[in-house]
């Protein structure tokens, strides 16, 4: 115990020491680093505004020659010179969709707006009426427009009668592009950071994310001019920024600021796996000193390493790994009490099992008799009514059917009890398309007397060929169908049956307009024997379906049940497996 005490106090020492260097280490290379990374973001903001001037420049001239352009058009002329705005309304919008712009006003000479095209619809020509005088106020062609939370860069241009030399103004024509998430984005890739166009007291557009944007607004009233000293830090909820911001000219309205922030906490990420190398260097000093120590340590905790393998050996159901009980310390001694634990645990585990054994013989041998039972009662009934004599030959056929289905019943038992005996290698694949299965499936439910007049209808999206054993395949449908018959009404039942295919598996939904599954068996759906409001019921239909489409390597679920319906889904894959695929070649 003293050895244990010793080792604990020489290993603690080594590593205090060996830490406090380390840590000392790191403060001075992560303020170091730091202040580094600090200057080089704040040039990158630099540089992202110049990049930002550049690229709005160009797009400027781009867009303000597409609306010289469009006011240029002689159809544009013309109908400005019907000065009738119910025309150039109509009109407008083929002009509007041939600029490709967000926002298309047509105003006449005195100013007075004649059409008005904008996305979204909501902006009135009332509100353009409003806006068209400050545009005409100013001698610039570049304008901002907010409007319904919308924030527009408009370009002026004079629609002239004749050459532009002769001043002939029939009217204006304004276009508009749209801050939108696309231009927010194409800015941030261009600057390589967070962008946000700020309008007043809204964040119009940005990169940033919603709790982000809302700290923004918090943070950026601190200063005079809207915006933080150039590459100033702030702090956005859990995340650091340096920030800069743009003004945008505005007279007379609210001021339009761009800020251009770039993480500061992304950016020093590195510092953790530089932390790291600098504690793996710490600790290789005292590597040696510690490989003398575990040296020593190890002939005490091997002991307790071979319990521990054990522990994680019972955990996985190995009540057989080896445990050696050396001695006579404390460790030896939970060893054996764990081994004996262990034998308990087995026994008991043992006897559980074969409880629970006869218990599922038990309740298989009752469902068992008790269908097969109802269906020989059936068949021996009618059996003897047919030995009267005085039957005539439509009875004698009634009598007939009634046998076929009960010996029919018996047979499907007795081949969903057999179904649950073969494995997924009985599996016969072939090459065929899934559609031909829900069709025979369909035509088996038609067969049904009491379900023709239910509406099946069948629907497809993509290929859905692929390998299966089109046989069972069809068996599991059947079964889903006539669990989707037998609970929709009968006389304004349907059932919508699709197949989509999603990559290399085959996706099938069975939709009904049933009343939904019972909360009484739901969660216990696809289990043997379970069976609610069949008077003739197995309990096995579903159980089967699992068990086949499991055995293609797919799956069967219930999506969705309300009072409204319920919706089947099988996931089945339409390629077979690689032992399936080479057997499949090897016996052509």
């Amino acid at each position: 115990m003293g050895g244990i005490r010793l080792r604990t106090k020489f290993l603690l020492s080594m590593v205090v020491v060996s830490a406090a260097l380390t840590f000392t280490t790191l403060l001075v290379v992560r303020h170091t680093v730091q202040q580094e990374v600090r200057l080089g973001i704040q040039r990158d903001l630099q540089n992202s505004v110049s990049a930002f001037h550049n690229f709005q420049k160009q797009r400027e001239v781009t867009l303000e020659r597409s609306a010289a352009l469009l006011a240029d058009l002689p159809n544009v002329r013309a109908l400005m010179t019907t000065h009738d705005p119910a025309t150039i309304q109509d009109a407008s919008r083929d002009l509007w969709q041939l600029a490709g712009s967000d926002l298309l006003l047509l105003a006449d000479s005195s100013g007075k707006v004649m059409a008005l095209q904008a996305t979204p619809p909501e902006i009135t020509v009332r509100q353009g009426q409003d806006f068209f005088p400050n545009v005409l106020s100013r001698e610039e062609t570049r304008h901002w427009w907010y409007v319904e939370g919308h924030l527009y860069e408009v370009f002026l241009q004079d629609i002239y009668f004749g050459p532009a030399s002769g001043h002939q103004v029939l009217g204006y024509l304004l276009l508009g592009y749209e801050i939108d998430d696309r231009v927010a984005r194409d800015l941030s890739r261009v600057s390589a950071s967070e962008v946000a166009f700020r309008f007043g007291d809204s964040i119009v557009r940005s990169t940033l994310k919603p709790a982000q944007e809302s700290e923004l607004l918090r943070v950026a009233p601190r200063t005079a001019a809207g915006g933080p000293p150039q590459g100033d830090q702030i702090r956005l909820g859990e995340e650091r920024f340096l920030a800069t911001a743009v003004d945008l000219p505005t007279p007379g309205t609210p001021a339009l600021n761009l800020w251009v922030l770039k993480s500061f906490d992304q950016a020093t990420a590195f510092l953790s796996s530089l932390n790291e190398l600098l504690l793996a260097l710490g600790l290789t000093a005292v590597l040696s000193g510690s490989l003398l120590v575990f040296l020593i340590s190890h002939t005490f905790t091997r002991p307790l390493e071979n319990l521990v393998a054990g522990v994680r050996a019972l955990e996985q159901g190995d009540y057989a790994y080896p445990l050696h009980a050396q001695g006579g310390d404390e460790v030896a001694e939970v060893t054996g009490t764990f081994d004996r634990m262990r034998k308990n645990l087995q026994k008991t585990h043992r006897e559980l099992l074969d409880a629970e054994r006869l218990a599922t013989i038990g309740r298989m041998a009752s469902s068992i008799s008790h269908d097969l039972r109802h269906s020989l009662a059936a068949v021996m009934a009618n059996a003897e009514f047919l030995c009267e004599s005085n039957l005539t030959p439509g009875q004698r056929e009634d009598l007939y059917a009634e046998i076929r289905i009960a010996v029919n019943q018996m047979t499907d038992l007795i081949e969903s009890l057999l179904e649950f005996s073969r494995t997924r290698e009985s599996l016969r694949p072939s090459y065929g398309d899934v559609r031909s299965a829900v069709d025979r499936a369909v035509q088996g439910v038609k067969a049904h007397p009491e379900f023709q007049r239910i509406r099946i209808r069948i629907s497809d999206e993509g290929s859905t060929e692929g390998w299966f054993d089109f046989k069972k395949l069809e068996r599991a449908l059947l079964n889903l169908l006539l669990n989707a018959c037998e609970v929709v009404p009968p006389e304004s039942g349907k059932i919508d049956v699709s197949l989509r295919r999603k990559g290399e598996n085959l996706e099938i939904r069975i939709e009904d307009n049933g009343p939904g599954i019972p909360d009484a068996v739901r969660d216990h759906l696809f289990e043997p024997f379970v069976s609610h409001g069949k008077e003739n019921g197995t309990g096995m239909g579903l159980t089967v379906v699992q068990k086949i489409l499991q055995d293609h390597g797919g799956d069967v679920a219930v999506e969705r049940t309300s009072s409204s319906g319920t919706t089947f889904r099988v996931n089945i894959p339409l390629n077979p497996s690689t032992e399936h695929a080479l057997a499949t070649r090897q016996a052509t």
